[in-house]
């Protein structure tokens, strides 16, 4: 195979493998949601939605406060507090996460800055049914610096 056949080959099975990762958000168990919270170690801030991978911390646990945390007031139609309610950590042993966030333009929105490595965040959000597959979560709730920011909506 000559070097330009090559290339062609290499750069389409990236763009396959790409594609083949990122889900859509209707394969995510939205009845089961979990909690996290960990050290962001790798950030791609970039369309189409930004992920981040954490490392959960050893003996993780629920905040004792997470029912009663305030949410942006667009987040009414959501019921965070029933949501928060029925939240659970995740069930399967894996300590390295990666999380899917909202779009870039709604992050933009809300004005949150760029999260960095090294950073500690707490999420909530949805996996895959039954927790299989990869440690993969679509962040519902964003907890950073004391406030909390609802990806599924934009700010007033």
């Amino acid at each position: 195979m000559n070097r330009r056949n090559f290339l062609i080959v290499t750069s389409l099975a990236a763009l396959a493998h790409r594609a083949n990762a990122h889900h859509g958000w209707s394969s995510f168990d939205q009845t089961q949601p979990i909690y996290l919270q960990g050290v962001v170690e790798d950030v791609e801030w970039a369309n189409p939605h930004v992920e981040i991978d954490i490392q959960l911390p050893a003996g993780l646990k629920l905040p004792a406060d997470l029912a009663t945390r305030v949410v942006p007031a667009q987040q009414a139609a959501i019921a965070a507090a029933a949501l928060f309610a029925k939240t659970k950590l995740p069930a399967r042993p894996d300590r390295k996460w990666e999380i899917e966030l909202a779009p870039l333009t709604r992050i933009e929105a809300w004005n949150i800055e760029p999260i960095k490595k090294g950073e500690s965040i707490e999420v909530v959000g949805f996996t895959f049914p039954k927790q299989e597959g990869e440690a993969i979560m679509r962040a519902e709730f964003l907890f950073r610096g004391g406030k909390a920011y609802g990806l599924r909506s934009s700010p007033v």
